[in-house]
């Protein structure tokens, strides 16, 4: 049983709401930054702190919840279906409040917090955001934002009508790499971008895929309420192939290697060439995996390789794009222009120009021209875009009342989008889907318009 919640008196909750407001007027960029950016041994006390609760304390999500409370948050709740899994991050912040349900925390918590982080599998992040903005708390989530298309929308469009600051968990879209490639690529340093090729090592490297359910039914462990970890998702009975980590395989509730690198990878040629919304997509897929006992379609897990051809129309000067995605050990043909022993990054992006080439690793890397030669061209351009203070910073300086974060819900939504738009395919590998991004659906096969979205199960809802 949680402990009772601690309730702030409305003093002192109209305190913090004019501290908050009046942080706005003094952080009114990121060339101003608040003391628990600068570090250094001043305390700040709790009338300045932004009182925040975590869901989802294990793996990438306790990793939030630390670089937050290292920034100058308070972590007044946490939230973890899993003790064993949560343990670290339980006893790292004794004082806070924990629970098993999130939706018994925000309706529990509602006064005593600002703020909410999100670091559950994919298929619960929608129902916590949403949990979250509708009780008006600011929202940082993991990537990808949400498991299917629609639930992005609607968490986009309800995170922009409450007025809540958003980040997605996507670290590179503030890196300086990702700054140099977007000025470069503005400056035409490689010419016109008419082909992007992203790819990643993840699939069948961390986690299993190409196979069906497990048909075993092992005991739930002590420490771990399984109802509660399948969220919206249909009952099914535990088994350890699916936690603490192996979820990202199973299409109920991950999104794969491309859900789960490509908002670290696709980001950045989304963001660089102002992609928007594309037209088509069609996945190609290994047949071994993506079938299963007697050929049937395989639809438990992700196939153990794909490629899948994105197409982008002109977007006003800007040439259309084809943008291809490779994973489980395939990868674009190494540029005729690099030389050995080089080699291009296990996760990475490679821009066609018709100038030149450039390339760079996942979460923002350095980029990379070829020939070499072009980067005596590139030093000259001048910076035109603003710097991060840091990723988690720009989260919590904006929770104070500065600037919008850089990945916030309105740039990271439509940008996951894409990504899941990439995952859908892998449903119907060999179809070309055309994409009616406005209305999400898909034209031409609309049997697959039944996964944009998927049904919860009754006491679930987004």
């Amino acid at each position: 049983m949680s402990p009772a919640p601690r309730r702030r008196s409305a003093s002192s909750r109209a305190s913090r709401r004019q501290f908050l407001a009046a942080a706005g007027t003094a952080a009114a960029s990121f060339h101003i930054v608040p003391r628990f950016v600068l570090g250094g041994a001043g305390f700040l006390p709790p009338s300045e702190r932004v009182n925040v609760a975590g869901i989802g304390c294990g793996g990438m999500g306790g990793g939030d919840i630390s670089m937050h409370a290292k920034n100058g948050a308070n972590i007044v709740a946490l939230c973890d279906v899993d003790e064993a899994r949560a343990a670290g991050i339980f006893n790292a912040f004794p004082s806070a409040t924990r629970y098993k349900d999130f939706r018994e925390l925000i309706d529990r918590e509602a006064d005593n917090i600002d703020a909410v982080t999100v670091g559950t599998p994919d298929h619960t992040h929608a129902v916590a955001t949403m949990a979250a903005i509708r009780a008006g708390k600011h929202v940082y989530c993991q990537k990808p934002l949400t498991h299917t298309l629609h639930e992005c929308r609607a968490v986009t469009k309800a995170a922009r009508a409450a007025g809540v600051v958003t980040q997605m968990g996507n670290q590179g879209h503030a890196s300086e790499g990702s700054r140099l490639t977007n000025e470069w690529i503005q400056a035409g340093v490689i010419g016109d971008v008419r082909e992007v090729h992203v790819w990643s090592d993840r699939a069948g490297r961390l986690w299993k895929q190409g196979i069906g359910r497990p048909q075993d039914t092992p005991p739930v462990p002590a420490t771990l309420d399984w109802d509660l970890w399948l969220g919206p998702i249909a009952h099914r009975p535990y088994n350890p192939a699916y936690v603490p980590a192996n979820w990202r395989g199973w299409m109920d509730f991950g999104t794969g290697a491309l859900g789960d690198m490509g908002c670290h990878i696709i980001d950045h040629p989304v963001w660089a060439l102002n992609l928007g919304a594309p037209t088509t997509v069609e996945a190609s897929t290994t047949l071994d995996g993506s079938v299963i006992d007697n050929d049937q379609p395989n639809t438990e897990t992700f196939p153990i390789a794909s490629i899948i051809t994105y197409h982008f129309p002109a977007r006003g000067d800007l040439p259309p794009v084809r943008m291809t995605w490779y994973d489980g050990g395939l990868m674009p043909p190494t540029p005729v222009e690099m030389e050995a022993p080089h080699r291009l990054p296990g996760n990475g992006v490679l821009y066609v120009g018709s100038k030149g080439k450039m390339y760079h690793g996942s979460h923002g890397g350095m980029p990379q021209l070829l020939p070499a030669s072009l980067h005596e061209q590139a030093a000259a351009v001048p910076q035109t875009m603003e710097r991060s203070p840091g990723h988690y910073e720009e989260w919590l300086l904006a929770c104070q009342g500065g600037p919008k974060p850089v990945s916030n819900f309105d740039y990271a939504g439509p940008m996951t989008e894409t990504v899941l738009l990439g995952v859908l395919a892998l449903r119907a590998p060999g179809t070309r889907l055309e994409w009616d991004s406005e209305n999400l659906q898909v034209r031409n096969a609309p049997e697959l318009n039944a996964f944009v979205h998927t049904e919860y199960r009754p006491g679930w809802t987004l």
